[in-house]
């Protein structure tokens, strides 16, 4: 803000000029493995067949219908229930946005376990939103006491529950969920942004809550470029969500990118199967280096304490790999890097970096 003329500078909110911008590392000429993507891309003989049908769009015309059969096919891979109805977003940021937007009435509050993911946090805030973060237990568990204890005092108006949580890659208890569940005084959000590796998901048990949304993103499934998320709840509850939404926030290029990736859905399948068995491979490595801790894992990130994060992400850095120094994001993070799971060689690459930097 310092280049910019005082009296535009008074036209920015106060907490704006304030806050840093969510921070997106540059990873030019470097193993990325920082940002949980899915290290594979599409067949060479899909790459064509994709690209032929890309350049057949009408790009001058505005998106149409279309975006319905994209609404469909979500619905049918999802196993959306009877009643339910489906909202696309530009990636699940912007669904977060819009529910922080469409929920913003007087002393609303958004609460959430903390570590966990930041845009819960920073849409509350640009939305001029009360934020609530309840730490988590040492282990990384929800802390039942604490979170039902926030709820009766802040009344909040969204709670966010990860299924599984990033950074910590790890699925919550059920049982401390559905009594979270039962006494959330508004929505409560499950964010299921990592099934594709979880173990589990809420899908099946979504429908006996007139107030719990389920949200997705195509990011984690293969499509991290293509930025589309989508949530799940009761048409009446969709409905009105839906009206805060941009008439046009999916692109022709999007929606048809994501239709084109669910007629082939078995190919991004099987490249989550392997991702899920890297993972394995992995952890068990990982979990014979000394003075290392892990974490298990339902997603497609590892969390590891070593005895000094900001030298070991050095380390890699300087040895061509990138990961996630989250040392200092929370107080319960102390030490922490994230790793994303990649390809064989890629984790081959990343062990030796880790190894060489401890």
């Amino acid at each position: 803000m310092n280049n910019i003329a005082p009296k535009l500078k008074n036209l920015i909110r106060q907490d704006i000029q304030s806050m840093h911008a969510y921070a997106v590392q540059d990873s030019a000429g470097l193993l990325k493995l920082d940002a949980m993507e899915n290290p594979h891309r599409l067949p060479a003989d899909l790459q064509a067949k994709l690209g032929q049908r890309l350049g057949a769009l009408a790009l001058n015309r505005y998106p149409d219908g279309r975006i319905n059969d994209l609404r469909a096919a979500l619905a049918a891979y999802a196993q959306m229930p009877e009643g339910f109805d489906i909202m696309l977003g530009n990636g699940s940021d912007e669904l977060i946005s819009l529910l922080a937007m469409a929920c913003d009435v007087p002393g609303a509050t958004i609460l959430a376990p903390l570590p966990g993911f930041v845009m819960y946090g920073i849409s509350a805030q640009l939305q001029g939103l009360k934020f609530v973060g309840v730490p988590l237990t040492p282990d990384f568990e929800l802390d039942e006491a604490a979170m039902l204890a926030a709820m009766a005092e802040h009344q909040p108006a969204i709670v966010y529950i990860a299924y599984p949580n990033n950074p910590t890659a790890n699925l919550w208890d059920d049982a401390v969920i559905d009594k979270i569940i039962a006494a959330a005084p508004g929505l409560v959000v499950i964010d299921e942004a990592y099934q594709p590796f979880a173990s589990k998901s809420y899908i099946n048990r979504i429908a006996r809550h007139p107030h719990v949304l389920l949200m997705r993103t195509l990011s984690k499934f293969g499509l991290a470029g293509v930025r589309l998320g989508y949530l799940m709840g009761p048409k009446a509850l969709i409905a009105e969500i839906d009206k805060v939404r941009p008439p046009y926030n999916i692109s022709v290029l999007n929606y048809e990118c994501a239709l084109f990736a669910l007629e082939h859905a078995e190919v991004f399948a099987a490249q989550a199967q392997d991702i899920r068995a890297q993972r394995a491979i992995l952890l068990e490595a990982l979990q014979a280096l000394p003075g290392v801790k892990t974490w298990n894992s339902d997603a497609n990130m590892i969390l590891l304490r070593v005895p000094d994060a900001q030298k070991t992400f050095e380390g890699m850095r300087a040895r061509k790999v990138l990961v996630k120094n989250v040392s200092k994001m929370h107080p319960l993070l102390a030490q922490c890097l994230r790793l994303t799971v990649g390809t064989a060689d890629e984790n081959r690459h990343m062990l030796a970096a880790l190894k060489e930097s401890l």
